[in-house]
């Protein structure tokens, strides 16, 4: 297992106080689970992710700059827990965890 913290700062305000916690996916299915909460960070983002592909931080640097990009979150924290999921897959959840928590919670 390894454990991967990335911090992003500058990124456009979710309006995210106030709102509930997303959970999308599931670990059990051999997949990853994602949750995203808020957090005061000072405007930052952290993504903290536990993985038990060891060494793959170059190729999780990259999802994640395209994820923020993309979604340029603030004041979150984001937790992902991984067991192999392909780069595609872990785009995909992002987006979905970001889309469930501006709704309002769990997809």
């Amino acid at each position: 297992m390894e454990t991967l913290v990335f911090d992003y700062r500058d990124g456009k305000p979710v309006a995210a106080s106030n709102r509930p916690p997303a959970l999308v996916g599931v670990v059990g299915s051999g997949n990853l689970e994602i949750l995203v909460e808020s957090a005061d960070l000072s405007g930052g983002t952290r993504v903290e992710v536990v993985t038990a592909a060891v060494g793959f931080r170059t190729i999780w640097q990259a999802v994640l700059d395209d994820f923020f990009a993309r979604h340029q979150p603030v004041d979150l924290h984001i937790s992902i827990n991984d067991v192999g999921a392909t780069p595609a897959v872990v785009s995909l959840r992002l987006d979905q965890a970001m889309e469930a928590f501006k709704a309002g919670g769990a997809a």
